[in-house]
């Protein structure tokens, strides 16, 4: 199946999409943070992002769930900086402290080929909402050269109606966080008031655009919308509020329950987040998801907290 960006390339519909983009830099609005400043002259919101891709690594990755990264990789691209302020994000080197070099549109082409060529399955945007116009003007230059992986939009979830406007006919599946069930710890751990409402608002319209996920006869994922939520300590009554509203959307919508959680960044500062989950903890979490028959949900290792714990100073972050 053919992505689905490729007939909006061949109508011109991406270069419109591409400019709308670029426009909304002037007064960002690409998030829910509406921090209104002019990127295009150099000005810088809470995202920290100016008028330029900011790339920290491209690389196939096989730590994804494995519809995505198969037997050859996801051709991952993780960028710089974020709407988010999540005291215990384990990808705080790139996403806080700003690791990442500066590209310009063809440089990002450039990486979108290179990673096709390398044989990945598909093209894995890691925090991408921050470069959306970047990432169309590389795009559009991409399959001009003969670039058709199918996208992948993995994202924390917190996305404007706008942006997602701006993704319908290019995004072919989306990988988002439900990192919340409460407003609360939302406030306390991501310095984010309006989490909820926005989250759900975009998982809402993100299965409205491509339905639940689907894959080929290898197991690859080639469509659709899967919901990560990462489960943390003494958080079971977060974990409950967000399986739930998975569940009030659609059953169909595969869930992965990740097990990775380590302290890191600034968590041991936050006393019920200051240790690892216990394996009780999750398993509590899964039996609850259990309950209410989701289509399918992808279960995780509690050993995997070191496996996925990246060092972004290294040329392959998750090299052991």
């Amino acid at each position: 199946m053919d992505p689905s960006y490729l007939r909006l390339w061949s109508s011109g519909e991406l270069r419109d999409r591409t400019q709308t983009a670029w426009d909304l830099l002037s007064s960002c609005s690409l998030c829910p943070r509406n921090c209104r400043i002019d990127r295009l002259s150099g000005e810088k919101g809470l995202c920290r992002q100016g008028s330029k891709a900011k790339v920290a690594r491209a690389l196939p990755h096989f730590g994804e769930e494995p519809p995505f990264s198969g037997s050859r990789g996801a051709g991952t691209v993780f960028f710089s900086g974020c709407a988010l302020r999540c005291l215990y994000c384990q990808n705080y080197q790139i996403s806080q402290e700003g690791i990442g070099e500066e590209l310009a549109p063809e440089e990002l082409a450039g990486l979108f080929l290179d990673l096709q060529n390398e044989g990945c399955h598909n093209l894995d945007l890691v925090s991408p909402t921050p470069h959306l116009p970047f990432i169309f003007s590389a795009l559009e230059l991409a399959v001009s050269q003969g670039f058709h992986l199918p996208i992948v939009y993995n994202t924390h979830g917190y996305l404007s109606e706008t942006t997602l406007n701006l993704l319908e006919g290019i995004v072919d599946i989306y990988l988002a966080d439900m990192k919340y069930g409460d407003d609360q710890s939302a406030s306390r751990l991501s310095q984010v008031e309006d989490y909820l409402y926005y989250n759900q608002l975009a998982v809402k319209h993100m299965f409205r655009q491509v339905g639940p996920l689907k894959s080929d006869e290898q197991g690859i994922g080639f469509r659709g919308l899967l919901v990560r939520h990462l489960i943390l300590p003494e958080k079971k009554s977060n974990s409950l509020g967000v399986i739930k509203a998975i569940a009030s959307i659609s059953l169909e919508i595969p869930i992965s329950l990740m097990a990775q959680y380590r302290p890191c960044f600034k968590a041991c500062q936050v006393p019920e987040i200051r240790r690892s989950i216990h394996p009780s903890e999750y398993k509590e979490v899964v039996i609850h998801a259990e309950q209410f028959n989701f289509e399918e949900i992808y279960i995780q290792e509690l050993e995997s907290a070191e496996v996925y714990y990246p060092d972004f100073t290294r040329k392959d972050p998750f090299a052991g």
